[in-house]
C-alpha cells in the first residue's frame, strides 16, 4: 500500500512539473489614454492622447489551465483637458483652449491568466505605475479643426506639473491574449484609473487616468 501510495504521488508530481512552463521576452504597442476630473459639483473626461509602451514580461504557467505574469514597461500617459471652449454667444470667447498633460509612467502590470485554449487566455490584473516626470503644454484653436499660427505654444513652453501630482497610479485591469505556437503573440487590455493623482485637493477633487493598450510581443522558453 505504501509503495502504491508513493508512486501516485511521484506521478502526481511529475504531472505537476510537466505543466510548469516559464516564458519570458519583449512587447511593444499601442496606448490610448485619457484623464477624468471630478469634484464635488461635476464630472469631465480628457480628450485622448495617443502614445506607446513598451518593456518585457515574465509568465508562468501553474497548469495547463492557470498562470501569472508580471511586466515592466514604459508609456507616455496623460490626457487633452478643456481650459476653455468656443461660446457664441460670447464675443470675447473665441478660442478652444487645451492643456495636454503628459505622464511619463514606469508601469509593473501584474494578473493572474486563464488559459480558454493553449493560445489564447485572459487575464485580470492591476498596473502599478510609478510618474517619472509630469509635463503641461498649452494649445489653442479657433474650434475649425487646426491650430492658430503663431499662437500654439512649442515644447520650450511646456511646465513641468510633477510636483502637483501624486506618484503612484494604480489600474485594475482586464484583457485578453493570443499566441501562435512560434511564441509571436497580440495582446489587449483596458486599465481603469482608481488613483487620485491631484494633490493638494480642497473641494473632493479627483484626477484618474485610465488607458487602452493593444500590442504584440515574442515569448521564448517553454517546455
Amino acid at each position: 500500500m505504501k509503495k502504491i501510495l508513493l508512486l501516485a504521488a511521484v506521478a502526481v508530481m511529475g504531472v505537476s512539473v510537466s505543466a510548469q512552463e516559464f516564458r519570458f521576452g519583449p512587447k511593444a504597442g499601442y496606448s490610448f489614454s485619457n484623464v477624468k476630473l471630478k469634484d464635488n459639483s461635476n464630472s469631465e473626461t480628457s480628450d485622448p492622447v495617443h502614445t506607446f509602451y513598451v518593456g518585457g514580461l515574465a509568465e508562468y504557467k501553474i497548469s495547463d489551465r492557470f498562470g501569472l505574469q508580471g511586466e515592466v514597461l514604459y508609456s507616455p500617459l496623460g490626457g487633452k483637458l478643456n481650459v476653455a471652449e468656443v461660446d457664441p454667444d460670447d464675443p470675447t470667447n473665441f478660442l478652444n483652449i487645451k492643456a495636454k498633460q503628459t505622464y511619463h509612467t514606469l508601469l509593473v502590470p501584474i494578473s493572474a491568466k486563464y488559459f480558454i485554449t493553449e493560445g489564447l487566455s485572459v487575464s485580470a490584473g492591476a498596473s502599478f505605475g510609478v510618474i517619472l516626470s509630469a509635463k503641461q503644454k498649452y494649445s489653442a484653436d479657433l474650434g475649425l479643426g487646426g491650430v492658430i499660427p503663431g499662437f500654439e505654444l512649442n515644447s520650450e513652453d511646456e511646465m513641468d506639473i510633477k510636483d502637483q501630482m501624486n506618484t503612484l497610479n494604480i489600474a485594475p485591469f482586464l484583457g485578453a491574449e493570443y499566441m501562435l505556437e512560434n511564441g509571436l503573440f497580440f495582446d489587449a487590455r483596458y486599465n481603469l484609473g482608481v488613483s487620485n493623482l491631484a494633490k493638494n485637493t480642497s473641494d473632493g477633487e479627483k484626477m484618474t487616468n485610465s488607458f487602452f493598450q493593444v500590442g504584440v510581443g515574442f515569448k521564448f522558453g517553454g517546455n
